[in-house]
């Protein structure tokens, strides 16, 4: 359908699915209702079905979609490009600044703790997002055993997985306690092999 809107249609379509995300990040996905989604974004039921015409099924999806991008977008231009060890740490600080700024309120929590849930499809979402990250992650571990930056016997596929991971599990305590502490200190554990030299 997205081919087929016009620019008034996609902007419409887009304000269903931002202020959708933004009141499931603050409130809880299953707190949300359609109700509360149009109130806020000052739209039409009519116009909701005519974008989502499976209801609250097909605005998950599109909030799903849209919350894997921004987890990913977040941390750009820098996790495009992890070829250095000066890029793995201005990467590093883009990350915990995110998620300091977001504290409990983060589209990786909505997603991994209620949004991945809702269907087979918005799993897929959520896989396919960290088979993308752990992706750059490696291609980045790759690139510094290359250069010679890090030592030629590093799991690098396994090392990738482990900071992803740390960057799951220092999330989760972040939204579960308000502390930023524990993404920290797990996300520097995993890249001292990295970015000690």
């Amino acid at each position: 359908m997205n081919g087929r809107l016009t620019s008034k249609g996609a902007a419409t379509r887009q304000r269903l699915v931002g202020g959708a995300a933004l009141l499931m990040r603050e409130q809880g996905v299953a707190e949300t209702s359609l109700d509360q989604v149009l109130q806020a974004t000052a739209a039409s039921k009519s116009q909701l079905f005519h974008y989502f015409s499976d209801g609250r099924a097909g605005l998950l999806l599109a909030v799903t979609e849209y919350e894997a991008e921004q987890v990913l977008e977040a941390q750009r231009p820098e996790i495009d490009d992890l070829s250095t060890v000066e890029s793995w740490k201005a990467w590093r600080d883009k990350v915990i600044d995110h998620y300091a700024t977001l504290g409990q309120r983060c589209p990786l929590g909505a997603l991994t703790t209620e949004l991945g849930k809702s269907s087979l499809e918005a799993s897929r979402v959520v896989s396919d997002l960290y088979d993308r990250w752990e992706g750059a992650l490696l291609a980045g571990i790759q690139a510094l055993v290359v250069a010679g930056l890090v030592a030629g016997d590093i799991p690098a596929r396994d090392t990738a997985r482990s900071i992803l991971t740390a960057i799951q599990g220092g999330v989760v305590m972040l939204r579960g306690t308000g502390r930023l502490s524990y993404l920290e200190t797990a996300l520097d554990t995993m890249l001292r092999p990295i970015t000690r030299s």
